[in-house]
């Protein structure tokens, strides 16, 4: 049985961050994503379907997306209730305060989803609306929902997460915060290897640490095969995110050790995964054979995205 009410008590108004989730609802959202997913063939006669109807989902992205976007409108379209989009521009703050748009926004919808580039943005709009539940769909600091759909692959592809080991090759980007989160959260142990100026910040590996449980732990290198080596799942992401795009030439040399290829993937333990949140620069972070082997399942984060967005809204939203 499909039960999308939060069982601890413990839910947040907003999703900004994997921390905003304690770990009975980390684990819980996570069961509701596989079971949502498991009924989705059923269609109009899903447990879920329409199951928020009456509800209105404002979305506002001020990045570009392919993933984020269409997963969130599908997701918010099968559960029954209504999109708005808002224009990009409203996220700069500049035609009226972030502060007035949450509190107009919150007159009209239940939820915002945001993608955009400070933290901050997100915060200050979730701070204002006071009845607005917010979402982080990306920003320069954290991709808690990317989070949410790679453990969900890692639960189907293990079975059980505690115990095991992640390994992330490249920059301690948003990507890597919100997976080192989610991963001391829920017993994996995390491995994050990044070139010098590039690693992942000791806050957040604090933050990791006083979440962790089942003895997982968050561990930095420099040398990517140190990471990787016995790991049971590698990951990597683009050299250059959005909004780094004057630095392209600079961090292909810097990174040039850091491609994931089949050398790599043979230090880490037989059988491991690949993942990627994509897009991906074959060529680059990753050569094309192993994005294209039989341990890829990058297009099942892809797909991924929709089962657990669709039970984060449920959590959030859902009566």
């Amino acid at each position: 049985m499909i039960n999308a009410m939060p069982s601890s008590g413990t839910m947040t108004k907003d999703f900004l961050s994997i921390l905003d989730l304690a770990p009975a609802d980390l684990e819980r959202l996570l069961d509701l994503a596989a079971d949502v997913k498991a009924a989705r063939p059923l269609g109009a006669n899903a447990p879920t379907w329409g199951a928020l109807r009456g509800s209105h989902v404002a979305m506002l992205f001020e990045k570009p997306s392919l993933r984020t976007r269409s997963t969130f409108e599908i997701a918010i379209k099968e559960l029954g209730a209504e999109t708005l989009h808002v224009p990009a521009e409203m996220a700069e703050g500049t035609r009226e305060p972030l502060e007035d748009v949450a509190r107009n926004l919150e007159r009209w919808v239940d939820a915002l989803v945001i993608r955009t580039f400070a933290q901050e943005k997100a915060a200050t709009i979730a701070a204002a609306g006071s009845r607005l539940h917010v979402i982080n769909a990306l920003t320069d600091e954290q991709h808690p929902c990317q989070a949410l759909a790679d453990f969900l692959t890692l639960r189907e592809q293990w079975g059980t997460l505690t115990g095991r080991t992640l390994a992330y090759v490249g920059d301690g980007n948003n990507v890597a915060v919100s997976l080192a989160h989610a991963g001391a959260m829920l017993g994996v142990n995390i491995h994050i290897a990044s070139p010098h100026g590039y690693e992942l910040p000791q806050c957040v590996v604090g933050e990791a640490s006083r979440v962790a449980r089942h003895g997982a732990e968050v561990r930095c290198f420099v040398d990517p095969r140190a990471a990787v080596q016995g790991a049971d799942a590698v990951y990597t992401d683009v050299w250059t995110s959005m909004g780094q795009e004057d630095e392209a030439a600079e961090r292909r040399v810097v990174f040039a050790d850091y491609q994931v290829n089949d050398e790599m993937m043979a230090a880490a333990d037989a059988g491991a995964l690949f993942m990627h949140c994509l897009p991906a620069h074959r060529g680059e972070e990753v050569t094309a054979d192993v994005l294209e082997s039989r341990s890829s399942v990058v297009f099942d984060q892809a797909e991924n995205r929709l089962h657990a967005q669709k039970a984060l809204l449920l959590m959030l939203l859902g009566s």
